[in-house]
């Protein structure tokens, strides 16, 4: 027996017993606080025997007193040191207990030193056909989703009487009558921000009344439709998604559709509803305020008084203009609602999806808004209206 580290608390020892069999006897105390040898010291019996064939290493212990998971932590690095060198490792002899805890942790697979093999890069052929695949799965559910709100809506039209109009009232009421206090004050402070920047840039022409002609054609046919959008997005828009995620969180969605029960005519169909019907209004209201700031900046800053202001505007304003921002409100007030329950219709079973549904919504709504109103604009340009 030849001893390879002697401890005060522990010791190990290696014996060569015949060709290519390395026996390691454990013994002492084993114990965290003390000392104990290295598992490096198997390797000097491992290294000579490594050259003939068939060696084994078999782990046994003598006199082995008190032993807590040092002992264990020596057994492992000792079975995975003899696996990366391709030697077949014995635990048989070792105490019951010792072996059960070394059993539960698995063993390296393969006997193979190499390191692992990394995965390979996708090619970028591969990578873009997946964001590709990807791209068309969503647009198929957004077709999707679309198809099942039109016909909702149609069933809605056919049947009047089968609808809820009771959630239909209630979500007008918070679409619409909870919604004018900041939809009234971000108009009126738009409208006040476009007379003044204007009223600098004309008093120098001399041209002071046509700081009606601005404020209104700008607030009847882009900013009052769009400011009321907006702030509807970030109210209405992300509290459906908010409100859908948590049913779908909360499986109320899978409850409905369990008792036969269209999740969409049930929830997204007064919302969509709701918000066909309000936008105009809220149009019109952001309209008012927008063009009452711009004549109180008007006013103040060019003396230019209400009768002469509104004249002026009469003039400027045809219906045309009102007619351009109202059907433009139609169409953000159903970008609103169908970016609000979609993404609240799609939420994952998270509280974190359901918080990355609503500001999904938030988002997908600005810039559908965005877009709609650019092809709004490119379209009346081409009709000259």
């Amino acid at each position: 027996m030849h001893p390879t580290e002697h401890q005060s608390t522990a010791v190990a020892s290696v014996e060569m017993r015949e060709a290519g069999l390395v026996q390691v006897t454990l013994g002492g105390a084993w114990r965290l606080r003390g000392r104990v040898p290295r598992a490096e010291v198997v390797l000097d019996a491992l290294g000579p025997a490594r050259s003939g064939r068939g060696t084994r290493l078999v782990l046994t212990t003598a006199s082995l007193d008190s032993w807590d998971t040092s002992l264990v932590v020596f057994v492992l690095t000792v079975r995975e040191l003899a696996a990366r060198r391709g030697v077949a490792c014995d635990l048989a002899a070792l105490p019951e207990q010792v072996r059960a805890l070394v059993d539960a942790v698995p063993a390296e697979s393969g006997t193979s030193a190499e390191p692992a093999v990394k995965p390979r890069r996708k090619l970028l052929t591969t990578r873009l056909g997946e964001q590709v695949h990807r791209g068309m799965d969503a647009i198929h559910d957004h077709v999707r989703f679309f198809g099942e709100c039109v016909q909702a809506l149609a069933r809605v039209i056919v049947r009047p009487l089968a609808f809820r109009w009771g959630d239909g009232l209630e979500q007008m009421r918070r679409c619409g009558a909870a919604a004018l206090p900041i939809v009234g004050l971000i108009s009126a402070l738009v409208g006040v921000i476009m007379a003044f920047v204007a009223a600098l840039q004309l008093r120098q022409f001399g041209a002071d009344i046509f700081v009606a002609d601005l404020v209104g054609l700008a607030v009847f046919r882009e900013m009052g439709p769009m400011m009321a959008a907006i702030v509807l997005t970030g109210r209405t828009g992300a509290a459906f998604a908010a409100e859908l995620g948590n049913m779908v969180l909360g499986e109320e969605v899978d409850a409905l559709e369990t008792f036969g029960v269209r999740a969409v005519d049930f929830l997204v169909a007064p919302r969509l509803l709701a918000l066909l019907l309000m936008m105009p209004l809220l149009a019109l209201y952001a309209d008012f305020l927008g063009v009452i700031g711009g004549a109180l900046v008007a006013q103040g800053v060019l003396d230019i008084v209400p009768a002469a202001f509104f004249g002026e505007l009469q003039t400027a304003v045809g219906l045309k203009d009102i007619g351009t921002g109202l059907i433009k409100s139609v169409v953000f007030g159903a970008i609103v609602a169908y970016s609000g329950c979609f993404r609240g219709m799609r939420a994952g079973r998270s509280s974190v999806a359901v918080g990355e549904a609503t500001t999904g919504a938030v988002v997908m709504g600005i810039l559908l808004i965005i877009i709609a109103d650019a092809g709004f604009t490119v379209i009346f340009s081409i009709l000259d209206w």
